[in-house]
């Protein structure tokens, strides 16, 4: 009997029970919830209509009272619960199975302190009568410094950035805003606002991307990357001149710990159009052309075309000359055709490691170099090799992301690791028996542990075979005498290398390091800049018995005298006499030189 009870069972008999109480006609049927029109179960989409307008009165109406006209459908309890918290709007929850006390309101864009009841633009008008109450038009100045202090934000319960559940959004609306007002902002201050984030500041130069002073002192930011939401680079606030962080940890720390200059020369790199930070001028490459201190739209900022110092020739102290021509007359042969030679050249403990730069520097995309008919093999040199090569790759440092395991086996220890690392990397051929201007060395003692060292940079270039394109290099050895009975010492080396560091870079002309002013962007020519006194370039020999000469000589009259022989040609015994007899004044000395030059013996010059 029981298994008669169906769902259907079950339906019949509260249909008599409820018929035999009056409480429905005898022609209607019990609906269940999944009796909806166009279901499975309800009725055909054409007899809605007409169900809907035809259907005559039942008990079940007169008990709930809908039996009058006008009536509503829904019970007298839920339709006390929806008009009690809609304030006498109608509210459609569709799909809800429950409805709540209040139902639910549209959240605003833009909140103020939690309260939904002020809408989007209403909070946005707000903002823009704040930013108005601060803004000086005639200074150019928008003063946003303690926002959170203000009366005016108080009162209208607003969430100004930095304060407790702010956000990015508040911070862009304020920008936008501001970036909207006229005439343009020239000085910015958001000092004394609690921001920790840079996120906040991520829409600043995308609305004021021509703000050229700007306070962020008092606040709380604390790393590099917090800055980098705004740091002059790909389109950042590259008109910025001045910036004060006084106050940030990301800056007290440095002071604190005595990195004044890292941190100076951080900011510096990030704002490379910044001249005063924290009220404190920036020492930088001085200018030939003032640079504006005006955001004026349309002004093109001029760039720097010369060093404020002129670049000197080769630098060897403290050490024969002979020795380190000795050496790398030695070694580069080697390198080019017999890497595997090297080995004993390399002390058991030496390291080695490569490193590629592929950024074409500046000068040479000015000059053309890589794109010069004069010059077509540059364009069959490919990176690849450098950059995998050598059994462990480039050692780029800047751009390993940190990975421990790539910095440990791009670092070669020992001579027979060096060489293996040599012996994959691409062919070369370095010319250092022929134009000597083409090769840069510089060289002086170093310490190392209980002895001394001799520190070597090698600035050159060389061909790469076989494409035969042109690469210009940097490479680093620090190098100590080979002592007696060591495989270098046997195999004929005056010294073994305990580090070896190559640089290998896009090629530029070795112009780079000629004596003379130096070029270091575009902009005018080098020949239109004030004129400097001539350096007379000296062959290997006269250059080798300068420095021999030079290296008893302290500073700083040993800057001194090398200038006066450079610029004369004066040996080092007149170049002093010459200093002495003008009080050690460089100018005064040279204008001398050129009164008496034609009655200087030849004994006289190098």
């Amino acid at each position: 009997m029981l298994s008669s009870e169906g769902p259907s069972g079950n339906r019949t008999l509260a249909s008599k029970a409820l018929r035999k109480a009056g409480l429905i006609d005898e022609d209607a049927r019990m609906r269940d919830v999944s009796d909806r029109p166009g279901g499975r179960k309800g009725h055909p989409k054409s007899l809605i209509h007409k169900t809907r307008t035809s259907h005559r009165p039942r008990a079940i109406d007169a008990v709930m009272g809908k039996d009058q006209p006008g009536s509503s459908n829904r019970s007298p309890m839920i339709s006390a619960r929806f008009s009690a918290g809609s304030s006498g709007q109608g509210i459609a929850i569709r799909g809800a199975s429950k409805a709540t006390a209040a139902g639910r309101l549209r959240r605003n864009a833009i909140s103020v302190n939690g309260d939904n009841s002020t809408r989007g633009p209403k909070i946005i008008e707000l903002w823009r009568e704040f930013v108005n109450s601060r803004w000086n038009p005639e200074t150019r100045f928008l003063n946003l410094e303690r926002m959170v202090e203000d009366d005016f934000i108080a009162k209208n319960r607003m969430t100004p950035p930095g304060a407790p559940g702010s956000s990015a959004k508040e911070a862009g609306v304020i920008f936008k805003i501001a970036g909207q007002l006229k005439p343009e902002i020239q000085t910015l201050s958001l000092a004394n606002n609690a921001i920790s984030n840079g996120a906040v500041l991520s829409m600043l130069s995308h609305y004021l991307p021509r703000l050229a002073n700007l306070s962020l002192e008092g606040n709380s930011l604390t790393v590099w990357k917090d800055l980098d939401y705004i740091a002059g680079r790909r389109g950042k606030l590259e008109h910025l001149r001045e910036l004060i962080l006084k106050g940030n940890p990301i800056r007290e720390l440095e002071y604190q710990n005595n990195r004044v200059e890292k941190f100076k020369s951080e900011i510096a790199r990030r704002f490379p159009s910044l001249e005063i930070l924290d009220q404190e001028a920036i020492v930088k490459i001085a200018f030939d052309t003032p640079l504006a201190s005006t955001s004026a739209a349309g002004q093109k900022p001029r760039g720097a075309t010369s060093f404020p110092a002129e670049m000197m020739p080769s630098f060897v102290t403290g050490v024969d000359g002979n020795l380190i021509s000795n050496f790398l007359m030695r070694f580069f042969p080697l390198y080019d055709n017999q890497r595997s030679a090297l080995i004993d050249a390399y002390h058991p403990q030496a390291t080695f490691s490569f490193s590629a730069n592929t950024t074409i520097p500046a000068r040479a995309r000015i000059e053309g170099y890589h794109t010069s008919k004069d010059m077509p093999n540059q364009k069959k040199l490919e990176w690849a090799p450098w950059l995998t090569g050598g059994n462990g790759g480039s050692r780029n440092l800047s751009r390993m992301g940190g990975s421990a395991d790539k910095m440990e086996k791009s670092l070669h220890v020992g001579g027979e690791e060096a060489v293996k690392a040599m012996a994959n990397l691409p062919s070369t051929r370095h010319d250092v028996a022929g134009s000597p201007e083409k090769f840069c060395v510089d060289a002086w003692p170093v310490s190392h542990g209980d002895g001394t060292a001799l520190f070597m940079a090698i600035h050159g270039q060389f061909t790469e075979l076989p494409a035969e394109g042109i690469r210009s290099f940097d490479r680093s050895f620090i190098l100590a005498p080979a002592p007696e009975g060591s495989r270098a010492k046997l195999s004929g080396w005056d010294v073994m290398i305990l580090s070896d560091q190559l640089n290998v870079r896009a090629y530029s002309s070795h112009t780079a390091w000629q004596p003379g002013p130096m070029r270091v962007q575009a902009g005018m020519p080098l020949s239109s800049v004030n004129p400097t006194p001539s350096t007379i370039l000296l062959n290997p020999a006269a250059l080798a018995q300068l420095q021999q000469a030079l290296a008893s000589i302290p500073e700083p009259q040993r800057s001194l005298v090398q200038q006066v022989c450079q610029q004369t040609g004066l040996n080092v015994q007149y170049a002093i006499q010459c200093l002495e007899g003008n009080g050690w004044d460089l100018g005064r000395a040279i204008a001398n030189f050129d009164q008496v030059k034609a009655t200087l013996a030849q004994d006289a010059f190098l």
